[in-house]
């Protein structure tokens, strides 16, 4: 799915209207219906009172229409019409002479605000997409009093006051759901605005496929259509040669560990020999834990010294669990040397090329770098927001020709080709240690059985997050470790090539 600014979504509309065609205020209509619809399956309480807070533009009218929709449903609504000094658009005023016979004040600049009855419904429909200067003054005090209601707030395609494609700076309402239009904005997908954005909804109101199609962006949000057409198709002949050989370059003392879930991550991916590289004091505890992998011994019997013969593998994956001593670094310049088919580089691999930038060229084009926002920060600097870490992050994949995933709630994969896609799947109780382990052997796993690097990066952050989803459904989110999503990345499979 493509995610498009808030300058394109209104191109989308006017699109729309002129080639359906529709008139503007019919599709007005049709987005509230949606929304209209939603809200009453997820407040089904007809006797609660709703408050519907709409400003002058055209996320104004969508809220007056709501308001309408609602009371022909038998819901207690009133309407709060903000007039925050623009003039109401014309689709707004038709809403408003649509609107029956409901109780709606007037708030001006000035005026107390309103006392809300106890655990009323907030619909927030002031301020839409097109909002772009900070909200402040009276208006950042309404909505700064609307946050510290004890009720719960629904915003109508995006919070009042959250810009869309750039920093928020001034008030914003705090919804507890959002329902957006078509498609989430940008700045949906960002960890500052969590708070503005509650749960998130979106759903398509039958704008333009076409231009859609056409439309120019870098930012993607990956759904299950994007990854199933990518899914190899296993044939009755097949043996474990034909799906690859994987090596790990993983663990050091007191880490095996990460070793032991990287190498069961990969053979989970379906991997036909996964071999792990680890140090001597790893050999027993990894044959014993995990006994379809074979196992390279390294030299030294607590950390990685020296770089295995990795010219055999169809893929390495280097960085769990592996430390940063000086024997380790040379022998991952090593590794970096020799090998120069695509890599999955995690971790202390990261940690490592971060003290030494100038080693960066030596990784292989198209690999697979794989930070948290810390590594990423280490590896190329501090950013002020989301959005400038997300310019920076496009800006690295592009001159170093390789895809960096930088995982989060929506994991990131920024590509050589400037383009960049959000992650769909995945869920709180992730955050745990390991889980960037099973995504390193995951995408290793992948990569050995000849899925292009684009392939491996999207389907397999997909299918990781799917696997985390699938074993917070049975354990919750407090309970998850990363051995259950490793537990489930079969049952992912299935449910992405269904």
């Amino acid at each position: 799915m493509k995610i498009l600014s808030a300058r394109q979504v209104r191109e989308l509309d006017a699109y729309t209207i002129t080639h359906e065609p529709i008139a503007s205020i019919d599709l007005m209509e049709r987005a509230s219906r949606a929304f209209t619809d939603w809200f009453s399956r997820q407040f089904p309480n007809e006797d609660a009172p709703v408050a519907v807070f709409c400003g002058p533009g055209n996320n104004g009218g969508d809220g007056l229409a709501i308001a309408r929709l609602l009371h022909r449903s038998f819901y207690n609504v009133t309407v709060y019409r903000c007039a925050t000094g623009s003039d109401a658009s014309a689709d707004f005023q038709s809403n408003w002479d649509r609107l029956p016979d409901l109780t709606r004040k007037v708030l001006k600049e000035g005026d107390p605000f309103p006392t809300l009855p106890p655990h009323a419904l907030i619909i927030d429909a002031i301020f839409g997409s097109g909002l772009n200067r900070p909200v402040e003054g009276y208006w950042a005090g309404l909505i700064e009093y609307l946050n510290g209601q004890d009720t719960t707030i629904v915003s109508v395609d995006i919070p009042s006051g959250l810009m869309a494609d750039a920093p928020t700076t001034g008030a914003c309402i705090h919804a507890g759901f959002t329902f957006s239009f078509e498609m989430p904005k940008l700045a949906f997908l960002f960890p500052e605005n969590q708070d503005a954005i509650g749960q998130c909804t979106s759903a398509s109101i039958g704008l333009s496929k076409s231009f859609i199609e056409k439309a120019e962006t870098p930012f993607h949000y990956i759904e299950k259509s994007d990854v199933t057409c990518f899914l190899h198709h296993r044939h009755k002949h097949d043996h474990k040669g034909t799906f690859g050989h994987a090596l790990l370059v993983t663990g050091s003392y007191g880490k095996v560990g990460a070793a032991i879930l990287a190498a069961r991550a990969c053979l989970r991916s379906g991997a036909g020999l996964v071999t792990v590289h680890a140090p001597r004091c790893a050999y027993e505890i990894m044959q014993m834990s995990v006994p379809e992998a074979m196992i390279s011994v390294d030299p030294h019997r607590y950390y990685f010294s020296e770089a295995p013969d990795a010219s055999r593998y169809q893929a390495v994956g280097v960085g769990c669990g592996l430390d940063q001593r000086r024997s380790t670094i040379d022998a991952l310049w090593q590794l970096l040397e020799q090998y120069r088919r695509p890599l999955v580089i995690d971790a202390d691999a990261l940690n490592i090329l971060a003290r030494s930038p100038e080693r960066l060229p030596l990784v292989p084009p198209n690999s697979i770098l794989t930070p948290h926002p810390g590594e990423f920060e280490r590896l190329f600097g501090p950013s002020a927001n989301s959005f400038e870490r997300n310019a920076l992050l496009r800006q690295k994949a592009m001159e170093l020709g390789v895809y960096i995933i930088l995982k989060g709630a929506h994991t990131c994969i920024a590509c050589p080709d400037g383009n960049c896609y959000f992650n769909s799947t995945g869920n709180p109780g992730m955050a745990t240690g390991g889980s960037g382990d099973a995504l390193t052997g995951l995408l290793t796993g992948l990569l050995a059985q000849g899925y292009l690097p684009f392939e491996t990066a999207l389907l397999g952050v997909y299918t990781h997050g799917l696997a985390g989803d699938l074993a917070a459904e049975k354990l919750g989110h407090e309970a998850l470790i990363a051995s259950d999503i490793i537990d489930h990345i079969g049952v992912a499979f299935r449910k992405v090539r269904i």
